[in-house]
């Protein structure tokens, strides 16, 4: 499951780790009961790992956005019980605006948002063979 963390709202996208394929879920508020909406989705997808993309500029530097996040998936880390991981997220964003305008339908920023949680999954899943082979391999093991 990835997450796309703004201060407002999480984009929140799902995949299955078989096939690989991700898709948006939701948009959760950022609120007082986020980690428990968080923890009670891991349990009902029976998700595996968490990613949560980190936010940077065009050039790669890190923005104010970034140390939220950095702040984000440290508390993050304090509850849940599976692995949380972090990519790069740069422009995923304005993709998913771009697309979703090519599209030529009505939308809102929670769509963005949880479109954008799509590709920070996507872009997880083509970069981090090894740790998505190892996790293959632990939920094989949970369920024989």
């Amino acid at each position: 499951m990835a997450l796309d963390v703004g201060e407002r709202r999480i984009g929140v996208a799902v995949a299955n780790i078989e096939v690989g394929l991700s898709r948006p879920l939701l948009t959760l508020q950022n609120d007082i009961n986020l980690f428990a909406t968080i923890n009670k989705l891991i349990r009902e997808r029976q998700v595996a790992i968490l990613v949560v993309g980190l936010p940077r500029n065009l050039s790669g530097d890190d923005t104010s956005q970034t140390q939220y996040t950095r702040d984000f998936i440290e508390k993050l880390k304090q509850h849940v019980d599976v692995p949380v991981y972090s990519i790069d997220e740069a422009g995923t964003s304005a993709k998913a605006k771009d697309e979703l305008a090519q599209k030529g339908k009505d939308y809102v920023k929670s769509d963005i948002d949880a479109l954008a949680a799509t590709y920070i999954l996507e872009d997880f899943l083509a970069s981090e063979a090894s740790t998505i082979t190892k996790v293959k391999q632990t939920y094989a093991d949970k369920k024989t």
